[in-house]
């Protein structure tokens, strides 16, 4: 099988033989006229933090391995091949109950090869109004490392990443077993001071979820836990740049002082992606879709995940940074592969690799991507 069209970040015209789902050769051609409706050829989107997608709930009390399933399927119209399903706090039974449903629909080939690893988002965080988002405040609890390993028993090894607030009691020992045994920490929905995130690091945190989210309302000018972890170089950073979590501005200067070799974009999508404005429920609370696709919890300001497809925010990031489209691109594929240790084999396409790609048309006046086709191991899954 051969494809063509404008390989991103080469910036050429190319043409790649897939032989049995895997890339043969990748040849530059000569580029005849290339316009925006032409076709461009880049790595499936990776997402290391998505609550649901299109109506499936992983964080709904009777989730099941067919919403787990048809959320991933979901995902792939959007380009979005690999994904981390991320669940969020709750009791120890009903994110047992998620974690298993996740762990069952690892064992189908097609939708196994496109989630690598999830993403467990607290239940160990701060309590406090603000840092602790939309997260269940009863089932907000101290770290426990027994708990984890039971979680990751029924995971079967599966859990990757693990968001926490450093200031918590037993954190800190939690990070050093966690880093122990090759899950990623992420420092999250916290309120801890500089000493508190230097700490973190020094035990073997390695990232921020969600930078700039998960705070309070109003917080001190300098010092503050934003400003440490921005300024943290041993930090990856992720960010929601859907025009809601973060003014353009603020996405412009994080990404500035952050660096774009730190840098990662997620989606933080829950199930109400893709649905109708309204109300609904997500981990027990009452939340609100508005008219202006922003996610909050009902009858308050504080955003509760967001409605966007990945690669909206790869949009928004080019238009909001004024970064380039291969830039943009490099943030939602080498990086989150980097951080988990994958990009060995995913995000970014290499002869002898297997055949991960999506195409898809640019229009660079207004910034639109639109997905033609998400293709995973030589297979077109759209």
């Amino acid at each position: 099988m051969l494809v063509s069209g404008r390989l991103v970040g080469l910036d050429q015209h190319v043409e790649i033989e897939v032989i049995e789902g895997v890339f043969s050769t990748i040849t530059k051609v000569k580029d005849n006229g290339f316009d925006s409706q032409g076709v461009f050829i880049a790595p499936p989107l990776i997402d290391v933090q998505v609550n649901g997608f299109a109506g499936y709930d992983l964080n709904s009390d009777d989730v099941k391995v067919e919403d787990v399933c048809q959320m991933v399927k979901s995902l792939w119209k959007t380009g979005t091949g690999f994904c981390c399903p991320t669940i969020v706090t709750g009791s120890h039974q009903r994110m047992s109950r998620s974690i298993q449903a996740v762990t069952a629909a690892l064992k189908d080939d097609a939708i196994g090869s496109s989630i690598i690893g999830i993403h467990v988002e607290g239940p160990y965080i701060s309590p406090q109004d603000g840092p602790r988002g939309a997260h269940s405040k009863e089932h907000v609890r101290r770290p426990d490392w027994d708990e984890f390993q039971r979680w990751q028993d029924i995971a079967e090894g599966q859990i990757k990443i693990l968001t926490l607030a450093p200031e918590t009691e037993g954190a800190i020992a939690l990070i050093e077993k966690l880093t122990a045994s090759g899950v990623v920490v992420a420092i999250g929905h916290t309120s801890a001071k500089y000493q508190q995130i230097q700490d973190a690091i020094r035990s073997g945190a390695t990232m921020s979820t969600h930078l700039g989210n998960g705070a309070h309302a109003q917080i001190c000018r300098h010092p503050n836990y934003i400003w440490d972890q921005l300024a943290a170089d041993e930090l990856h950073a992720s960010f929601i740049v859907d025009g809601h979590h973060l003014p353009p501005s603020v996405v412009k200067s994080m990404f500035r002082a952050k660096g774009l070799e730190r840098t990662i974009l997620v989606s933080d999508a829950v199930h109400l992606a893709g649905l109708q404005p309204g109300r609904y429920q997500f981990g027990g609370r009452d939340i609100e879709l508005t008219a202006d696709q922003s996610v909050r919890l009902y009858g308050t300001d504080y955003l509760a995940g967001s409605a966007i497809e990945l690669v909206r925010g790869v949009e928004n990031s080019v238009k909001f940074a004024g970064i380039s489209l291969d830039q943009a691109f490099q943030l939602a594929t080498v990086r989150p592969a980097g951080v988990l240790g994958l990009d060995n084999r995913i995000g970014s396409i290499q002869v002898d690799r297997n055949a991960d790609y999506i195409t898809f048309q640019w229009d660079e006046l207004e910034s639109k991507i639109n997905v033609l086709s998400t293709v995973i191991g030589g297979q077109n899954r759209n």
